[in-house]
């Protein structure tokens, strides 16, 4: 079976969102009504047109909103043109650029043009890799040409303390009073860990590993219905990504971690509560026992 998708990139989706519907140039793309059809809030449907905008698919127009710069058989063909065929070479790309922001051979703020000349690449391709990265959290864009890397966790001590603070946070979170589990959410996560666990791991990229991994943690603490507590999990797995790149590309304890991770959604839905916030406490502490003497 194919592994479900919890959360595709907003900008893929607002893409199949045009395909499907057959638009038109110059048909309007209200942002709430894009909001409301993907269940999410306006920001980051904003955020994704602004990056389509970028790409001369959409066009925004003052006080009236983004509008559609190229039909839906037109993206066909531009997709075509700049990105089917060569999904290999923009993840090449991707950790290129992850790896050297790591290494710190990339400062703080980057141009587009020194971007292009470092890794070879067109305007068009760069942008690609730029929103993807942007929509993931760890660069956001200057006025102008300039783009800025946000804080990252890139020493073992801060790696560490991502672990204990999560460990705290997490396990606590399953003992709230407003703690519910999200039965819909739980049969897709189920389904994505057997999936992995079944050899999905060994397949699957790593950007696919950490997204199921972090989206896992976070689905888990949603269900508490604390925003404070979300928001904290999510921030921490954004600071924490390119080091987990890293250490993905050892994926003997992947198994382990699905297993776990299964064991966690029984004795939720089983209603013990106490069990699994012990046991995710647990499993946090082991996972950065393991990990984090690789970093450095």
């Amino acid at each position: 079976m194919a592994r479900p998708s919890l959360s595709p990139q907003m900008t893929a989706r607002i893409i199949d969102y045009i395909r499907e519907r057959d638009l038109q140039r110059d048909d309007h793309l209200p942002s709430q009504a894009l909001a409301d059809a993907f269940r999410v809030s306006r920001g980051p449907v904003t955020a994704a047109l602004r990056a389509l905008e970028d790409l001369n698919i959409v066009r925004a127009e003052p006080n009236r909103g983004f509008f559609l710069a190229k039909s839906a058989q037109e993206l066909v063909r531009f997709a075509a043109k700049t990105t089917a065929g060569d999904g290999e070479a923009e993840d090449e790309t991707y950790f290129a650029i992850a790896e050297d922001r790591l290494s710190g051979k990339l400062a703080d703020r980057v141009s587009e043009n020194e971007l292009m000349r470092l890794y070879g690449l067109t305007r068009s391709r760069l942008l690609v890799i730029l929103h993807r990265i942007a929509e993931e959290g760890w660069i956001e864009r200057l006025p102008g040409n300039g783009w800025a890397f946000r804080p990252l966790l890139t020493s073992r001590a801060s790696y560490e303390q991502g672990y204990q603070f999560r460990a705290a946070i997490e396990s606590q979170a399953l003992l709230l009073p407003t703690f519910a589990v999200d039965r819909k959410a739980f049969v897709a996560t189920r389904e994505e860990q057997q999936w992995l666990l079944d050899g999905g791991y060994r397949r699957a990229s790593r950007n696919e590993l950490f997204r199921a991994n972090a989206e896992f943690h976070e689905m888990l603490v949603a269900c508490a219905h604390n925003d404070f507590f979300v928001d904290a999990v999510r921030r921490v797995n954004r600071l924490r990504r390119l080091i987990e790149y890293r250490i993905t590309i050892d994926r003997s304890r992947l198994p382990q971690q699905c297993r776990e991770h299964l064991r966690l959604l029984t004795l939720l839905e089983g209603g013990l509560r106490q069990e699994a916030s012990e046991f995710l406490r647990v499993h946090i502490e082991g996972a950065s026992a393991i990990k984090t003497p690789r970093v450095g």
